[in-house]
């Protein structure tokens, strides 16, 4: 800066000063007005090894990040890991059917259930199968690892709950639970873990606690007897002495973790968890709207509604609500007021839960046409002094 600009700043500054905070503030408030919170494309890469001229399946994993590495899987042909900057393949492995839920990782483990009737730990680092534990049947819910047992536990998709020794893939025990229902949605519920309890939602709509280092049953609680579809796929979120939990056609419930008393509820079904941020809860649910409540009592503060379709779990990022469509975009809304900040359009809508990584300022995500997305988003801010501008 040349000497003459920097003289009209510190002018500029003691002017404000000497006029008062109220001008300074206004300047800031001006400024504010005028950021843009601005998303583009860094690389998009195809998922599947082929194009998907059949059937259109659910890809809804969440990425993961590994060092360097960005893991995303397709319900299609596998797993792939990609280079989280540049976006060129450094793995794949494939899996018969693909891998349609999320996965755990720890360190470089990566745990996984596929459609080929396997469970899976790989190496996250090179793709390398370390063991296979069969199931028989289908695994579209994501694991809940527990380190400081080393004990995963998951739930197959004919309701039977596994805990698997993390290191060797043995069979430390299993629960089973009949479902008489024709009728289910495509989910398992992911289980949650708090004070040797492990909580588990099932498709007869019946959320469990059960001790879990034994399997044994705590105490079961019916959520939803009188729909049509009782499942119960979204994964509990603990939160203090209170689970939160939703049923795809039913409610939002708070339940107290300890004894399975429903604390209060709110209508509305959800097949996507809860995310909890600061006072707020924020909800998706199955009917098509993103919720804002209160973390104490479940009073809504805001509401939005997409057009069509239904939106997956929000993540807050950057004091924004951040989630996808599942026949639309993925969407930014002011966290506060629910307004909409902005949007970006893959095509054929998102059922996976955008991962957002605050240090790059990346998004990341798989499309419904299973293409992986590595999104730049941030907040853009003019000069912050307009007489310079």
């Amino acid at each position: 800066m040349k000497k003459s600009s920097l003289f009209f700043v510190v002018g500029l500054f003691s002017s404000t000063l000497l006029t008062g905070c109220s001008t300074f503030e206004n300047l800031l408030s001006r400024t504010a007005e005028k950021r843009e919170f601005q998303v583009r494309e860094v690389w998009v890469r195809q998922g599947p090894q082929k194009d998907n001229l059949g059937f259109r399946k659910i890809n809804r994993m969440t990425p993961l990040i590994v060092g360097d590495l960005l893991i995303e899987a397709n319900a299609l042909d596998g797993m792939v890991a990609y280079h989280r900057d540049g976006g060129h393949q450094v793995w794949r492995l494939n899996v018969l059917n693909g891998v349609e839920a999320g996965a755990a990782l720890v360190n470089d483990r990566l745990f996984f259930g596929a459609s080929d009737g396997s469970f899976y730990s790989v190496n996250a680092k090179t793709g390398k199968v370390l063991w296979t534990f069969p199931t028989r049947t289908e695994n579209i819910s994501e694991p809940f690892l527990d380190t400081t047992n080393g004990i995963v536990y998951f739930i197959s998709g004919a309701n039977v709950v596994y805990a698997l020794d993390a290191e060797s893939g043995r069979q430390v025990w299993l629960y089973s639970r009949q479902d008489n229902s024709n009728f289910s949605i495509r989910g398992g519920s992911k289980p949650a873990l708090k004070d040797g309890n492990l909580f588990v939602g099932f498709s007869d709509g019946t959320l469990v606690s059960l001790n879990a280092k034994t399997g044994n049953l705590q105490w079961e609680l019916p959520l939803n007897k009188n729909k049509k579809f009782r499942d119960i796929d979204a994964a509990p979120v603990v939160d203090g002495d209170q689970i939160f939990v939703s049923g795809y056609d039913d409610k939002l419930y708070c339940i107290n973790a300890g004894k399975g008393d429903i604390q209060w509820k709110i209508d509305g079904g959800g097949y996507y968890p809860v995310t909890i941020s600061g006072d707020k809860i924020y909800y998706s649910t199955t009917s098509g709207e993103v919720w804002a409540l209160q973390r104490g009592n479940g009073d809504k503060i805001w509401s939005y509604k997409v057009p069509e379709g239904v939106p997956t779990q929000a993540k807050v990022y950057k004091g924004l609500a951040v989630f996808g469509e599942s026949q639309g975009a993925l969407k930014f809304l002011d966290a506060n007021t629910g307004k909409q900040v902005s949007s970006y359009s893959p095509g054929r809508g998102i059922m996976s839960t955008p991962l957002v990584d605050d240090k790059n300022n990346h998004i990341y995500f798989i499309s419904g046409e299973a293409n992986v997305y590595a999104m730049e988003a941030k907040w853009s801010y003019p000069q912050w002094i307009p007489y310079l501008q």
